[in-house]
């Protein structure tokens, strides 16, 4: 097995103000912003993506969902604190870069899905 030494560094990482956007930039490959919704229905975490493609889950309910932190795992990756208090998925760099690279994409993707498991993005009502 050989090493992987193309591992993707980013040169920035902000989370905007209304904590709705993270900005992620690599030197060379691209700058993103990442909305926070994409951010936690794409969330690396077994909860979201299984342990095999067939268990992947579709997360409806999330338009509204911000990140209320950023921290640091080792020099290798960051891991999201969402406000519906999921916090359990660790964003390496390449994973980011591919989420910003192929952010329209997969976005569409999430969207059929939710119309074809009729699910939406509005949180369920709460019940009185």
């Amino acid at each position: 097995m050989t090493a992987n030494n193309t591992q993707a560094w980013p040169t920035e990482l902000r989370l905007h103000k209304d904590r709705k956007t993270l900005t992620v930039s690599f030197e060379g490959a691209g700058h993103f912003d990442l909305p926070a919704e994409y951010l936690r229905i794409k969330s690396p975490s077994a909860e979201v993506q299984g342990h095999s493609p067939a268990e992947r889950k579709t997360v409806p309910g999330k338009i509204n969902v911000g990140i209320i932190e950023v921290l640091p795992v080792g020099n290798y990756a960051v891991r999201l604190v969402f406000d519906d208090m999921h916090s359990t998925g660790i964003f390496g760099w390449d994973y980011l870069l591919e989420l910003g690279r192929n952010y329209a994409a997969w976005w569409q993707d999430y969207l059929d899905e939710l119309k074809a498991k009729n699910l939406t993005r509005e949180p369920a009502a709460r019940k009185p």
